[in-house]
This record gives structure tokens, C-alpha cells and sequence, in this order.
């Protein structure tokens, strides 16, 4: 977390604002709050996966250090600024998704693979879980070159590992845009914990991905 920015007292002639102070004898600028979000939104990055149910999406990468944000959304498809009854129905095109926004400096792109993997029943291309059609297929939407060589390669140490008997039919695509959901989304599972928590057991989730990945699943 970065540190507060010191404000420093403000003398103010006709129009224009003189920004005093001494420090060991020296004079110090000081740093607008503006320009230090920016600061601080230019060392961040942004990964999409989508792993059906964008609501159970979230949890997992919320628990982790150096996430700072998860939004429920649509991507992948060619409408602009979807709405969820337009996605779910069919013909946008969009999967449900959740963009994670992160500090590489805190977590590697490497780490939020692992977790998507270990989410996500991958062998399954009619959606997931109870949630079917093409709106709650799985993807990996890499943004960049190196997502993308990360992506490959964590889904060719499963292909050449032997693990499963099954084809991965999750599809690494190249990240086109994102559409947040409606704010009734947002966090859903902190908002509805008791109907969140029925929703995931009548889905099977659980159980479908412990059967997959035993005791790392979920992680």
C-alpha cells in the first residue's frame, strides 16, 4: 500500500497557489492526490477468465494478496455494454467473466492461472456445472504477449503431465474487451453470502471440482 502523500500548507496569491515548505532546508513539491491514483493505477494489471458463474468467480481471487479488485462482467463476445439477460439468453457472443485487477509486484500472472485451473471444471465445453450454454463456456482472455506465453504454457504442463484422461477443452484467446454487469452482481457472494452459498451447493460446484483436482481444489 503506498503511503498517504503529505499535503503541505497552501499559500494563495490573486490566482495562483504557491506550495511553500522546508524539509532539512530544502524545498519539497508536492505530489497532487490526481497525479498519485495515477501513480499507483499505471503499477497495477489486469487478467479475464472466464469460469462460469461469475459470482463464484470471485471469491477465490478476492482471498488472495495483491489483488485489489474483482468485477463480474462479460467478454469475449461482439455486443457493446451487454446486459445479463442478453448475455445468458444467448447471441452476444460474451461469457460471463471477472476481471481481476492486481499488483504483479504482489502476485505473478502465474499464481492467478493456478487458481482459474483449479476453479474451473475444464473438460467441459457446454458450459458449467448446472449452468449450461455457451455464456458459461470457460476461456482464458490473455491480455498481452506474456499472458499469453503463461497461459500456453500452464495448459501444456497439464496436456503433457499425464494427470487427466480427458481433453482440456479451455480456450486461450486474446483479450478483446470486458463490460462490467449490472452493480446487483458486484460482489454478490458478500452481499447474498446465504443465497450464494445455496446457489454453489445446488450447482454441484463443489463437488464437481473436488473430484477434479482433490484437495487443491478451490486454491
Amino acid at each position: 500500500m503506498r503511503p498517504t502523500p503529505f499535503h503541505l500548507p497552501t499559500i494563495r496569491f490573486g490566482h495562483r497557489a504557491i506550495v511553500l515548505a522546508a524539509l532539512a532546508g530544502s524545498l519539497l513539491l508536492a505530489v497532487s492526490p490526481a497525479a498519485a491514483a495515477g501513480d499507483a493505477e499505471d503499477d497495477l494489471a489486469r487478467a479475464t477468465f472466464a469460469g462460469g458463474c461469475f459470482w463464484c468467480m470471485e471469491p477465490p481471487y478476492d482471498d488472495l494478496d495483491g489483488v485489489v479488485e474483482t468485477l463480474s462482467g462479460f467478454s469475449g463476445g461482439h455486443a457493446s455494454n451487454p446486459a445479463y439477460n442478453d448475455v445468458v439468453s444467448g447471441g452476444t457472443g460474451h461469457r460471463e467473466a471477472v476481471q481481476v485487477v492486481f499488483d504483479p509486484e504482489v502476485v505473478d500472472y502465474a499464481e492467478l492461472l493456478h487458481v482459474f485451473w483449479r476453479n474451473v471444471d475444464p473438460f467441459d465445453d457446454g458450459g458449467q456445472f448446472c449452468d449450461r450454454g455457451d455464456a458459461y463456456r470457460t476461456a482464458i482472455f490473455a491480455h498481452g504477449d506474456e499472458q499469453m506465453h503463461k497461459a500456453r504454457k500452464s495448459l501444456e504442463g497439464f496436456e503433457q503431465s499425464g494427470r487427466f484422461d480427458q481433453a482440456i477443452v479451455t480456450p486461450i484467446l486474446e483479450f478483446e474487451n470486458f463490460y462490467a454487469a449490472e452493480e446487483y452482481h458486484q460482489g454478490y457472494y458478500r452481499k447474498h453470502p446465504v443465497r450464494y452459498k445455496y446457489y454453489r451447493w445446488r450447482c454441484g460446484r463443489d463437488d464437481r471440482l473436488e473430484e477434479i483436482w482433490g484437495d487443491e481444489a478451490g486454491g
